[in-house]
């Protein structure tokens, strides 16, 4: 049993040290650099979400920093040849029509002390829209994991990590917070944009289109 263990665990470790040496391979080619810290546990934000781009770029991040994200993916993109891909790389298909179904069942990984990031994209579309979904705010005071805000930042070809805070349970408040640091970032697709507003914000109005 402790023969096979360390095999395992070498097996683990060779495959994400491949996967980092692609990743920076990658990065250099592309010229984008990657910057910050993020915590063993916790709900990632990543925006702006402007082009498919953006989830390459995502995973080249995780894997540069020899992490496994689970990522939350709208059900509709398993199918073909793309759906092995997406499996390998951490994504988590989710039913638009039963998403609490799809939250509930990887919550249940996040109890104890073990490494645990899950990633959403809260404007929910590449398109620019009114609101962003509010389920990375419920889910991490539901759980009392911190937020992370994962970025990219096409002028500077940045891609990251930013803060990491607990949610304070002040919508507003955390939402100026948020805003505030994404208010420099641009995406590859600038006018794809949304820009952070939830409809649960005391006051929430539509931004002007």
């Amino acid at each position: 049993m402790g023969r096979r263990g360390s095999l395992y665990r070498h097996r683990v470790n060779r495959d994400f040290l491949l996967r980092r040496n692609f990743a920076r391979l990658a990065l250099r080619a592309a010229r984008w650099k990657t910057v910050g810290m993020v915590p063993e546990r916790g709900v990632l934000v990543g925006a702006p979400h402007t082009s498919n781009w953006d989830w390459v770029l995502t995973i080249l991040l995780a894997w540069d920093y020899g992490i496994q994200l689970k990522l939350l993916v709208k059900k509709e993109f398993f199918v073909g040849p793309l759906a092995p891909l997406l499996r390998a790389t951490g994504a988590i298909a989710l039913d638009r029509k039963d998403p609490g179904g799809t939250i509930r069942d990887l919550m249940r990984g996040a109890v104890g002390d073990e490494p645990f990031l899950l990633g959403l994209a809260a404007e929910g579309t590449r398109s620019r829209g009114e609101y962003w979904k509010s389920g990375f705010y419920r889910i991490a005071e539901q759980s009392g994991l911190p937020i992370t805000l994962a970025f990219l930042d096409a002028p500077s070809r940045t891609v990251g990590w930013g803060p990491t805070f607990a949610p304070t349970g002040d919508v507003r408040a955390d939402m100026d917070r948020i805003r505030a640091f994404y208010g420099d970032k641009t995406g590859i697709r600038p006018e794809g944009f949304t820009p952070p507003r939830l409809r649960e914000e005391p006051g929430s109005t539509a931004p002007d289109s």
